[in-house]
């Protein structure tokens, strides 16, 4: 059973209101990994800062 076999197996067996939680959580998971993507997009651009001026000029 892959992963994704199992994990859906044992989301079915749980209440409505846990089942929320578990999409709570996993929404959180995705925006902190966002989060952290922007952040660290964030300090490229001003670590790069003349240089990205250059290039647009």
């Amino acid at each position: 059973m892959s992963m994704a076999e199992e994990l859906l197996r044992n989301f079915e067996e749980l209440s409505d209101d846990k089942k929320r939680e578990v999409f709570d959580f996993v929404e959180f998971l995705k925006s902190k990994t966002s989060k952290e993507v922007y952040k660290m997009m964030d300090m490229i651009i001003e670590e790069n800062k003349p240089a990205l001026e250059e290039l647009g000029k």
